[in-house]
């Protein structure tokens, strides 16, 4: 049987993505004759040659293309393996690495990580960002699970494991200078000022839809992205604020904002979502499975 040599392929997968001997041998701090050995040695074990040499260039052949999708596949398995094995080995405790966008409520980011603890013993980091940055992080295995406002991208649905866990009806709150817009609500909306999601939210294309349909013409006074940056502006009497009514007994009042009124057929969807990946977090795979705010 003829075992791989993953130094060589290693050697190979950098030649491939440099472009050349040349620039793959300054990378590795290696000779070029010694960097050329190694890729002779790899093209004789594999029994077929990866390059082809045209025009002083160094073209894969479809033999070299397949080997370079395994190689990438194998090495990025490699550092799954590395960032999996070193985050279950502290202290003895399962590491779990969760990426909150900024636009979830932070109660419900509260009840994943206390619902995590009582799973297991575990400790628990958290990430708070933007949807495209925490994608790239959960696909490089760095997070283990993201806890979004809206389902992983279509495009990247092929890569990921999600599940919507709540979906929380949406109200108006303000302080008490707004109170009077209980009266003849939603309709009482027409000209009040907002504080609001910002405009690539999901939840704020469904307000806008929900105003064309009921014909209210709001003013926007501020947006933003986090939700505890909306509720402290609509604290401070900016604005009223569309906020999702998050199971957590009287909050809202206790903060000086008062419920104007539901909007009906507005919902904000909160969903987890997990990579796929060779080794799962365990206690990550137990909250997919089984978390729910409902």
């Amino acid at each position: 049987m003829q075992w791989l040599n993953y130094h060589h392929l290693y050697y190979f997968r950098t030649i491939a993505t440099e472009g050349g001997i040349a620039k793959a041998a300054e990378k590795l701090r290696l000779g070029q004759p010694t960097l050329s050995t190694q890729l002779k040695q790899l093209e004789e074990a594999v029994g077929t040659p990866l390059f082809e040499r045209r025009n002083r260039k160094m073209l894969l052949t479809d033999a070299g293309k397949a080997a370079l999708n395994y190689a990438n596949e194998i090495f990025k398995l490699g550092d799954e393996m590395v960032e999996v094995l070193r985050d279950q080995t502290v202290g003895n405790k399962t590491h779990l690495q969760i990426g909150a966008l900024d636009g979830v409520p932070k109660s419900i980011v509260l009840s994943l990580a206390l619902a995590a603890s009582k799973m297991e013993s575990c400790t628990i980091s958290i990430l708070e960002g933007k949807g495209d940055e925490l994608f790239r992080e959960l696909y490089a295995h760095t997070i283990d699970l993201i806890i979004s406002n809206y389902p992983p991208p279509t495009l990247e649905k092929r890569q990921t494991y999600s599940r919507p866990v709540a979906k929380i009806p949406v109200a108006i709150f303000g302080v008490s200078k707004f109170r009077y817009l209980k009266q003849g609500f939603p309709s009482s909306l027409n000209g009040a000022p907002f504080v609001l999601p910002t405009a690539h939210s999901r939840l704020r294309h469904d307000l806008n839809h929900y105003f064309k349909l009921q014909n209210i013409q709001i003013e926007s006074k501020a947006e933003t992205q986090d939700t505890s940056l909306q509720r402290l502006l609509a604290q401070n009497g900016l604005g009223v604020a569309p906020l999702s009514e998050v199971p957590s007994g009287n909050s809202m009042q206790s903060e000086k904002l008062h419920r104007i009124g539901r909007l009906k057929g507005v919902y904000e969807e909160i969903w987890l979502i997990a990579a796929d990946r060779k080794l799962e977090n365990p206690v990550a795979s137990k909250l997919l499975n089984s978390f729910s705010l409902d």
